[in-house]
């Protein structure tokens, strides 16, 4: 019963206050020049939740987030961790007594881009769209479709 109850608060939270990306990937991006070819699911979450700092070269993670409120974070929160970036305060308040610090948060896709490809171990997301020549992808996110 309880698991009823957590999917249908997914579900009024992604109808009532989260934009679905239609039809459009979310791509996981890093420099042109990384070495890192693909990543999986689990490996990203832990590089988000800061329980992976440093990648196999011993290079630091330096994950990058959208605003709160913009849709494709929402999202990219929802596939990633089941859950919108607000659920996450008290594991941030958390950490950051511990001396860890969220990601970093860019204004936009376009910051996300250019910090991604000037920053070593920098690590984001924008739409597949938005992809260009100075990133590449190593993974791509796909948002349930809505069914009918």
């Amino acid at each position: 019963m309880r698991i009823i109850c957590l999917w249908v608060l997914l579900l009024i939270a992604l109808c009532g206050s989260t934009p679905v990306i239609a039809g459009e990937a979310i791509a996981v991006v890093v420099a042109t020049n990384h070495s890192l070819e693909k990543i999986s699911l689990n490996e990203l979450k832990r590089i988000y939740l800061r329980k992976s700092l440093v990648n196999k070269k011993g290079v630091r993670w330096v994950p990058v987030n959208l605003n709160i409120k913009d849709p494709l974070r929402r999202n990219f929160s929802l596939i990633l961790f089941s859950s919108l970036p607000e659920s996450q305060n008290d594991y941030w308040s958390n950490q950051y007594f511990h001396g860890i610090n969220p990601p970093k948060v860019m204004v936009s896709e376009e910051a996300v881009l250019r910090f991604v490809a000037s920053t070593s171990g920098a690590i984001g997301y924008v739409r597949h769209s938005s992809v260009d020549s100075s990133v590449k992808i190593l993974l791509l996110l796909h948002f349930p479709r809505k069914v009918d």
